[in-house]
């Protein structure tokens, strides 16, 4: 195989890994408000270390520590998405701020 058809191969992984990356990212908003609707915090350290072990399961012994590292950064974008979620969620619910409750100024 030579340079350009690795090349284009990658692309097309590409394609799809960014699909499905846009597709998990989706996933982080049912998460989060489930997560809020049900007390749990954002961030399930079990969950993360089961999820690793399992990855690094499926890639091999000679690729756990580039999977490891992947999917840690996934976790923090997960996360950093989920906050984005719920932090959007209570700014909706907020009631804006009426006439009434404006600060008055006198001259």
């Amino acid at each position: 195989m030579d340079i350009k058809d690795a090349r284009k191969e990658i692309d097309r992984i590409d394609r799809q890994m960014t699909a499905l990356f846009r597709e998990r990212l989706l996933l982080c908003d049912a998460i989060a408000k489930y997560k809020e609707e049900h007390g749990l915090p954002l961030t399930d350290p079990v969950r993360e270390r089961e999820k690793l072990e399992e990855v690094s399961g499926l890639i091999g012994e000679d690729l756990k520590h580039y999977a490891e590292k992947l999917y840690s950064a996934i976790f923090e974008i997960s996360k950093e998405r989920q906050a984005e979620i719920l932090a959007a969620d209570r700014e909706a619910q907020t009631p804006a701020a009426g006439p009434a409750e404006e600060k008055k100024i006198d001259p």
